[in-house]
Formats: C-alpha cells, structure tokens, sequence
C-alpha cells in the first residue's frame, strides 16, 4: 500500500466514527459516574462464593466454546447420558445479578443501553469490562456463581424435564469455534487442550450428537435453517485489511442448539412456577403472500397460509438446487419475516411464537453480560427460586420488553452502518478496480451488488436494464463515502 493510501483511509476515524454513531442512536458509551463509584466498590470488595444454598458444581468437566476473542462469556455446557437414550445438558449461566443488583447505579446504566454493540473496530459492552470481561465472565479456571439450566432430553429431541437452581462453577477448558469446528467435522486436529484430555474429547462428541438431536427435532416443527452474510472488519494496527465472513460450523451449531434448549427450559421454569417471563417472539409473517411470490418465481410454491414447515422445505429445496444465491435468499426472508420483538407472558400461561425457531415460549435468559432482557429474567428465575415477590410488577415488564426491542433494533441499525463505514473505508484506494459480484437487490430504490472478495456491497450507478437478482456481473468500484457508509459500483459486464 503507497503512503498516500494509507493517508486516505486514515482520513476517516472508524473509532471516532463509532462512538459518534451510538451517541446518534441514542445510546450512552460512557459509564455514569454513580456507576462508575459502584463500580469501583465491586472491584475492591468482591463478593464471596460461597453463599448458603449455592451448590459446588466445580469438579464437573465444564467446558465454554465462543469465539477466539471472546472475554465476556455467558455460559458454560455439560451434558451427561443417563438411562435409556435420555440425556442431561446442564448449561451454567453467569450470576450477574449478584454483583449487578436491580434499580442501583449499574444496572440504571446497563438498561439505558440494554445490549452490548459490536461494531468490529470496538465493542460497546452493556456492563463495564472490569464486570463482563472479568468479574461476572465464566473464563478459564475461574470459580464463578451461576444459575444452572437443567433439561433432560429424550430420543427424539423433546424436552423431558426442566429445571433451574444456584451453583458454583469452573470453567475448565475455554475453547474456540474455528478449532473445535474444524475437530468436529474432521477438517483439523483436535485443539491442545482436547487432545491432552480424552474425557474432554468425549465430552465435545456427545455435545456434538446431542445437539444433532435437538435440531432434527425443531427441524421437524418447521424451524428455519438460514444463512446470511454478514462481512466484519479485519484490523491490523488499527486499520481495516479485510472483511471476514464467519463460517457456520458444528461447534457454532453446539453452542446454538444448547441455547436454544436452555431459553426454551428458562421459559417453561417460569411458567411452572405461575411467574411472568420476557418472551422474544417472531411471529407469524404478515409479509407471508409476497414470500409465496417470491417462492413461486423460483419455481415451487407455498401454502397460501403462514406455515413454517413448508417454509423449512422451501429454504432446504433452494439451498440445494443454489446454494452460492442461497445467503441472499437467507436475507430477504429474514426481511420479510420482520423483526423479533420482547412480550411479556402472564402466569396463566399466555404466551407467543417464536415462527423462525418453531417453538412456543421462548425467552432470551443465557447472555446476562450481553442483553439486559436475560438479566431480568435472571432475576425473575432467582426469586422464583428463592419464593420471593419478583422485582418487577406487570407494568415495569412491560416497559422492559418494549425498551430492549427498541434498543437491540437500533443496535443491529448502528451494527450494519458500522460494517458499511468499514467497506468503505477499506475500499478507498482501490477507486477503479474491478471485482466480480452478484446483484442482491433490484427495486425502484436502487440495484445493490455484492463483492464475491472482498464481501462488500454498494449501489450500481446507472444500472442497465433487465438487470435482476442472482445476476454475475463485473462491477468497477467508482466511489466510497465512508461517512453514510456508501459504496458505489458501475456494471462493465452483465
């Protein structure tokens, strides 16, 4: 790279940019300073483990699996076969709440943000890094309070038996996607710490066929099986190199199938005990006749009727017959699905849908360090527990499911402007070069191509005509504006 096009793109402040943009959004990325003293107490006085009616659960082989460099991890797994073809997965969830307590200065500051924002130049954590990265984390060999999910699942993926309780914690082996991945599919060696420890080995394959189990399972209810993509900055110094893609792989899987498994417990604990929960809901598309269009323009058809099974058919059919178009498909029935959203559930048990994961009563309970939503129903889970009045009345709930709604939609808003200013930004000394893409959107608002390498996606300028989706074009990089996160294309080539 020439001297002057590393000027150019240090021209734009990606960092600068950043926290400009969630100021914009409305979010808070500096620490109030009563939370800030409170903060200070916890780290000089931390609080003991050791707290009557906690159970010692530190000799179990616990393991977590998140990315290479995750710090704020929210949970660890373990499951163990019992009689029969039934299996326990017992996932530990970090105890934020008993350093972070409702109503003090902390947790006002993390429910004003009430997710963590990952923008890849920098994360804007909902708890301050002295908790999430440290105190309230579940890293390697660490004791940590927890509240443990307990599901036995049958042969055929159901949920048999669910339970929740207080437990101390170590996490003995933090492993990462890519390695454990690679493992699992048989594309890699096993991780060192996997390799040293054959009852860890073992541990991760029955992880591995247990997951499988419960797929197949909500896989035969209609959940959805999608594949989007979503390109993250690669830094180097500070500076954008490149733009990754993650690769959905069986450790991802593991970990996705678990959660799932653990909300959906969190969810009917709850209810057994007749106490409200935060539910995260997809409900069913209002958008549906135009997915039926869309469906019929590629040749199959759909029931006039929102019926998630058919979907799930429709989305394997495609994935097959083009899986390199698939993604974009992926992306534009996530659109039109529309958004999940927060509701509260009664303790009679009215509740709601989630139409993508095929599944009734499911919360958002495993990531307490992340999404403000999981803190409360910690709590809610903890008094249930303990045969105490929740922390919140009907209507305080209420306002949480809409606040946190609002906060994680604008937090995916300033996520995708933050990747698009990253394109940008990397983009800006190759002004003329021309790269292969296929078109991802042809409306009157404009025709978008993405780039095969590096995976960014901009406006065609002056598009020619009968240009349409899933077109192979050669597209010449005319302009980038890193500010609105603009990225402009001209076809040479259709």
């Amino acid at each position: 790279m020439t001297a002057g096009a590393r000027t150019r793109r240090a021209a734009f402040d990606l960092q600068a940019a950043a926290r400009r943009d969630m100021t914009e959004a409305g979010f808070t990325p500096d620490l109030p300073a009563d939370a800030s003293r409170q903060l200070a107490d916890i780290v000089a006085h931390p609080a003991p483990n050791d707290t009557p009616g906690v159970r010692d659960m530190r000799s179990l082989l616990w393991s977590s699996i998140d990315n290479d460099d995750t710090r704020d991890l929210d949970q660890l797994e373990i499951a163990e076969p019992l009689d029969g073809d039934v299996v326990r997965l017992r996932v530990a969830i970090a105890d934020v709440d008993a350093l972070v307590a409702a109503g003090s200065p902390l947790d006002r500051a993390a429910g004003a943000n009430a997710t963590s924002v990952y923008l890849g130049v920098h994360t804007f954590t909902m708890l301050p890094e002295a908790l999430s990265y440290d105190l309230t984390s579940l890293r390697a060999d660490t004791d940590r309070r927890a509240i443990i999910v307990e599901v036995d699942v049958a042969g055929d993926g159901t949920l048999a038996r669910c339970d929740a309780y207080a437990a101390l914690v170590r996490n003995h082996a933090q492993l990462a996607y890519s390695s454990v991945g690679d493992w699992l599919e048989g594309r890699g060696p096993a991780p060192a710490q996997v390799a040293a420890n054959r009852a860890l080995a073992d541990q991760l394959q029955l992880q591995h066929t247990l997951a499988q189990r419960l797929r197949r399972q909500r896989e035969s209810h209609g959940a959805l099986e999608l594949e989007t993509i979503e390109a993250t900055p690669v830094l180097s110094n500070g500076t954008v190199t490149d733009l990754a893609v993650v690769r959905v792989n069986a450790a991802r899987l593991v970990i996705e199938d678990f959660m799932i498994a653990a909300n959906m417990a969190m969810g009917r604990f709850l209810l057994a005990h007749h106490r409200p929960a935060l539910l995260r809901l997809v409900r069913s598309p209002e958008r549906w006749p135009r997915i039926v269009q869309l469906a019929h323009s590629l040749g199959d058809t759909l029931p006039d009727t929102a019926d998630s099974v058919a979907l799930a058919g429709f989305l394997a059919r495609r994935r097959a017959a083009d899986p390199d178009h698939f993604p974009d498909l992926s992306l534009t029935i996530v659109k039109l699905l529309g958004p999940g959203s927060y509701a509260v559930t009664s303790p009679d048990g009215a509740g709601g849908e989630h139409f993508g994961l095929a599944v009734y009563n499911y919360t958002h309970s495993t990531a307490p360090n992340r999404r403000y939503a999981d803190l409360v129903m910690q709590r809610l889970v903890k008094t249930a527990l303990a045969g105490t009045p929740a922390p919140y009345d009907d209507a305080a709930l209420e306002q949480v499911a809409q606040h946190c709604t609002e906060r994680e939609d604008a937090a995916r808003k300033v996520e995708r402007l933050a990747r698009k200013q990253a394109a940008a930004v990397m983009l800006h000394d190759r002004v003329g070069e021309t790269f292969d893409g296929i078109v991802t959107g042809a409306t009157p608002k404009g025709t978008f191509v993405r780039l095969l390498r590096p995976p960014a996606e901009g406006m065609v300028i002056n598009p020619p005509p009968h240009l349409d989706v899933g077109d192979r074009v050669r597209a010449q990089l005319v302009a980038t504006r890193p500010e609105p996160g603009y990225v402009d294309f001209r076809v040479v080539d259709h």
